[in-house]
């Protein structure tokens, strides 16, 4: 299959019709559209899947381009449109695509009915024909089934996980593609169609309805009951190849839960650390309030003692060297003066009246006897002042204890705080271990119960096989008694025997051509990759990649994203290499049509060398590369593959909703 060309009207970006044409010659099959990220590469690459098959990868499903849009007004229609001319076992086609777009009164661009897709095709004569539109399906098919497409069409994302599923043993769709690439399909239709699998219509199923029972009911038992263990055999077999996808999902999930795991164990031990840490906050806090409290009470207690200990030490001091301050008698109070004064008679006998002297004397004496005894007042402060002083003596160490426990704290605090803050961000993007590891449990359980079950249906599958084995051994003894019956098991023996030649000739031809396709992946990996490393397949087409070293082989391992890339291109290259040899005469037991390579941004992944590499391995390999390509990446592309390069174009981009694409020189 070559691509001619691609007309584009008001898709995605591409506002109006554009065209662009694709080298199609023998030495120059390279064409290559330059343009920078966001300028149309992907769409373009997209439009190729949407005309064949009506499919895109894009979010917004409106494909019909913004700017056109935009000035469409309420009740306008648009529509768009993809024309892919192309040529396919010698026939020319013309295949179309076309979605109609209409604005509504709100001001909303909607899509109208169906995509109406069309080919048309050269007829003999040179005249346009139409393949019914009931038979375009068919016939997209027949030119390349929308399962084979994606290894011709795509991009550097899409070839990444290829690769990934290359590398994790997901390679029953690979093994598919190239069995129908290099012409192996003909061969497991054709084993199909002798012998199916449980209740199929096949050939051999069919002489089993045609068995005459009345010489012997038996025979009508025994054929319903082969036909019932086969059609059970048949959903056992469904449900084991239902386990083996569930068992992959499975690993697959184990082992990235394994690796999560492995990736955030520390997680574990900082959630720990953390919760100690924010214990101890508190205990902090609680330990602030308590000092602060203790700090206040000795502060009330003894402060106002401590700051006036010098002031009472000086008066002390004075007071001491005053003499006679206390000429008053013990235990006498004026009350005592005013009774003795009142009743006219001393204690003493001795008469008290006003003017006298014991009258005198008495009332002299009033100034040094309580309430006016001033040396009692100054005895009794003296106590209280040494009291007071002596409980300041050990105020100032303590207070300045308490203190610095305070302004420890704040220290303490900030410290625990930081760390807190350290381990949350850590934290941040990390998983929990446990949930983790509980989760891991669910699946390490899930995958033993998938092997118990595999276990017990291998046992049912057996049991069933021998009894309709026996059972078809037993209906034979009896078909062979009767002449009707005994033609039936001869045309049986014939379609098996046919069944079994094509069989052997599949097995052998299959592993010619997986040994050459390996062979062949394995000369384009190094030539792509020249760093010591070797691609092998296995006989389910799971690639392997091992290290060379010194003439010896190491296990597999893993790769580089470069790596990967390079794998994905040198299996799909070997795959269309063994499709163009398989043209050749001496291959006539194949059948099989040389397919181009149509690839958005391939190159990104590969520095200088491996780009050189790429650029001259894809020309000889492929029979039409199409490369949409960064424009950091145009001068080398344009620089390795001048000499192959048979159209280019580039990408005008005006704005993010309009691209133009144009033709260079």
């Amino acid at each position: 299959m070559l691509l001619t060309s691609l007309k584009l009207k008001d898709f995605r970006q591409f506002k109006g019709v554009q065209p662009i044409e694709f080298a199609t010659g023998s030495d120059k099959n390279v064409t290559i559209i330059l343009g920078e990220n966001g300028s149309g590469k992907t769409s373009l690459a997209q439009a190729f899947t949407w005309c064949l098959y009506g499919k895109t990868d894009f979010e917004d499903t409106l494909l019909l381009c913004k700017a056109t849009a935009q000035a469409m007004l309420p009740g306008d229609e648009e529509t768009v449109e993809a024309e892919l001319k192309l040529t396919h076992s010698g026939t020319d086609y013309t295949i179309t695509s076309k979605q109609r777009y209409k604005k509504n009164s709100a001001g909303v661009v909607q899509s109208v009915g169906q995509r109406k897709f069309a080919i048309a095709f050269k007829g003999k004569d040179g005249q346009q024909e139409f393949v019914p539109d009931l038979q375009t399906d068919l016939r997209m098919k027949e030119i390349l089934p929308s399962e084979l497409s994606k290894y011709f069409f795509f991009d550097g994302e899409r070839i990444g996980n290829m690769s990934k599923e290359l590398r994790r043993g997901k390679s029953s769709e690979f093994a598919d593609a190239v069995r129908s690439l290099l012409g192996l399909s003909a061969f497991t239709a054709a084993l199909y169609h002798l012998k199916g699998s449980g209740t199929s219509r096949s050939v051999i199923r069919s002489y089993d309805e045609k068995y005459d029972s009345t010489s012997d009911k038996r025979i009508a038992d025994y054929t319903q009951r082969i036909a019932q263990f086969n059609e059970e055999i048949e959903k056992i077999d469904e449900r084991l190849l239902e386990i083996e996808r569930e068992e992959e999902l499975v690993a697959e999930k184990t082992q990235a839960l394994n690796d999560s795991i492995k990736e955030n164990e520390t997680s574990r031990d900082l959630a720990s650390r953390k919760v100690k840490l924010v214990e101890r906050r508190q205990t902090l806090n609680n330990r602030r309030k308590t000092q602060t409290v203790d700090l206040l009470k000795a502060f009330n207690k003894n402060a106002p003692a401590y700051f006036a200990k010098k002031m009472m030490g000086d008066s002390l001091g004075l007071l001491t060297q005053t003499q006679n301050l206390d000429k008053g008698f013990p235990d006498i109070h004026a009350r005592t003066i005013d009774h003795i004064i009142k009743n006219g008679k001393c204690i003493c006998g001795a008469e008290v009246c006003i003017g006298n002297d014991a009258f005198n004397a008495l009332n002299k004496l009033r100034d040094y006897i309580p309430p006016k005894s001033l040396g009692q007042l100054i005895e009794t402060f003296r106590l209280t002042c040494e009291s007071s002083v002596k409980g300041t003596e050990s105020f100032f160490d303590d207070f300045c204890d308490k203190y610095r426990d305070i302004l420890s704290f704040d220290f303490d605090y900030a410290a625990n705080e930081s760390e807190i803050d350290d381990i949350t961000k850590r934290l941040t993007g990390m998983k929990d271990v446990g949930q983790l590891q509980a989760e891991l449990t669910k699946y390490e359980r899930q995958q033993r119960n998938l092997r118990d079950e595999r276990s017990q249906l291998d046992v049912s599958k057996g049991g069933k096989e021998t009894n309709r084995d026996r059972m078809e051994t037993e209906r034979h003894e009896l078909t062979l008694k009767d002449k009707n019956n005994q033609c039936i098991e001869i045309f049986k023996a014939y379609a098996q025997y046919l069944r079994d030649t094509i069989a052997i000739e599949y097995n052998k031809e299959e592993r010619r051509v997986r040994d050459e396709l390996s062979m062949a992946v394995g000369e384009i990996f190094r030539e792509i990759y020249n760093g010591g490393l070797s691609l092998s397949l296995d006989e389910k087409y799971n690639v392997q990649v091992m290290v060379s070293d010194f003439g010896g082989y190491t296990e597999d391992i893993e790769t580089s994203t470069a790596q990967s890339i390079s794998i994905i291109f040198a299996f799909i290259a070997g795959v269309i290499k063994m499709a163009r040899e398989s043209q050749q005469p001496e291959n006539a037991m194949l059948v099989s049509e040389p397919y181009p390579l149509v690839m958005d941004a391939p190159l990104s992944a590969f520095d200088k060398t491996r780009i050189q590499t790429v650029c001259n391995v894809l020309p000889n390999v492929a029979e039409q590369v199409i490369i949409f390509i960064k424009d950091t990446d145009g001068e080398l592309a344009e620089k390795y593959l001048s000499d192959r390069i048979g159209s280019r174009a580039e990408f005008d981009k005006h704005n993010e909703f309009e691209t133009y694409i144009r033709e260079r020189g």
